[in-house]
């Protein structure tokens, strides 16, 4: 890699990091086009929704397209890996664009074909462009200072949570003026304009494909061997996914149960609120802690404090605890990306944030469907205690290979950390 970091600084910040060559440009083109996921999903539940009159065709069609990007997404973090992103990045943006003005130009008119849409869904779901995973990627070839890489991947991580708030917002302001399924030509018109904008960039051209190079603890999982680093980050992260994915359900259903549904949007914006917060505290600090030992206690934490909030006595008690979660929420996941990162080797890396993304959301939308069935059958502080129950088991069960090993000393006589 052509492109070198700021010179290394004791804490280095924010702003040194923006000012590594090209990360401004680079880092605002792959926001541009990730924009588009916080724009597109619910334009298309609203879209189908107008267009057949139909929730349950809108939720059928809106899960097809959830699973297929969700379970394709590191086979095409696989393709990023192996062509690198010039070549494999335009194809997948322009076929996600063309599907999602597809799925548009169906939704416009009244439709009978909830068949058809889902089969429009679940292709633009198959060809989403792992944005997110191959910016990662590249903070990191950018990088190799890894204090600032941390602090790269907390911004990257709030970043992310900012656009999923900021896009459904943006759908509210655009339905003033257009119908819902001009939302998914928004998201079309971006999703390919950011991408193109990302594969000019300087960082972008100066990267040659990667050859294919096994970590030092890979193996044959996912992307490294079983309890290894990518292995052991997407187990936490599924863990994580899971006790976010059931929280949603319980919060509404604690709201309704004392009365007050209005909180429930106070809620939810706590927890992005908290986790903002915490993604840039946790970037800006310097950690001595190995980012393994990070991971495990903070995902210790999140789960803890959200099983404690299911004791509140109110539901604006609630919020209070929500967003003291949430403050552990972003500096986890970034933890679980850096592990991830760490172990995986250069020709892997893509493929190994892919798989986080993956975990994640497939624990979330597991602990959704499992937190419907328990709300009105178990007293909600049990619900959520078994919401939390997943994040404290892994955090648990991943913590002792983390630390430290006595007697297991370098040549210097120095302990080595795993």
């Amino acid at each position: 890699m052509s492109v070198t970091s700021p010179a290394r600084s004791r804490a280095p910040g924010y702003a040194a990091l923006l000012r590594t060559p090209h990360a401004s440009r680079t880092f605002g083109a792959a926001l541009v086009a990730r924009l588009s996921n916080g724009i597109a999903p619910l334009s298309l539940v609203l879209s189908v929704k107008g267009g057949t009159g139909s929730y349950a065709a809108a939720g059928t069609v809106m899960a097809v397209f959830g699973l297929t990007g969700v379970l394709l997404s590191p086979a095409r973090a696989g393709l990023v890996d192996r062509f690198g992103p010039r070549r494999a990045l335009p194809p997948l943006a322009a076929a996600h664009a063309l599907l999602l003005t597809a799925l548009a130009v169906a939704t416009a008119g009244r439709v009978t074909s909830t068949v058809g849409l889902a089969a429009l869904a679940a292709a633009a779901g198959a060809v989403v462009p792992p944005l997110g995973p191959v910016t990662r990627a590249l903070w990191s070839a950018m990088l190799p200072d890894r204090e600032l890489l941390r602090r790269a991947y907390s911004l990257d991580t709030v970043a992310e949570e900012l656009l999923f708030v900021t896009g459904p917002l943006l759908v509210g302001l655009l339905l003033r003026f257009a119908a819902a399924p001009a939302g998914l030509v928004v998201g079309a018109a971006l999703v390919l304009t950011g991408t193109l904008a990302l594969v000019t960039s300087p960082v972008v051209r100066g990267a040659p494909k990667e050859r294919e190079r096994e970590a030092p603890d890979a193996g044959t999982g996912p992307v490294g061997a079983p309890g290894g680093g990518p292995a052991r980050a997407a187990a936490v992260a599924a863990a994580m996914g899971m006790c976010l994915g059931a929280l949603d359900l319980l919060v509404i259903a604690f709201a309704d149960a004392h009365g007050l549904p209005g909180a429930v949007p106070w809620a939810l914006a706590a927890l992005s609120a908290g986790s903002a917060v915490g993604g840039l505290v946790h970037g800006a600090v310097s950690w001595r802690l190995p980012t393994a030992v990070r991971l495990s206690l903070l995902t210790l934490g999140l789960g803890g404090v959200l099983a404690v909030a299911g004791l509140s006595p109110h539901p604006y008690a609630l919020v209070g605890w929500v967003a003291l979660g949430g403050l552990f929420l972003a500096p986890a996941l970034t933890s679980a990306y850096l592990l991830a990162d760490e172990s995986a080797g250069p020709g892997r890396r893509t493929r190994a944030g892919a798989w986080v993304n993956t975990a994640f959301n497939a624990g979330s939308t597991a602990a959704t469907a499992g937190a419907g069935l328990l709300v009105g059958r178990l007293p909600l502080t049990l619900c959520f205690a078994l919401a939390a129950f997943p994040a404290v088991l892994a955090s648990a069960g991943t913590l002792a290979p983390a630390l430290p090993r006595p007697g297991r000393r370098s040549a210097g006589g120095a302990e080595q950390v795993q």
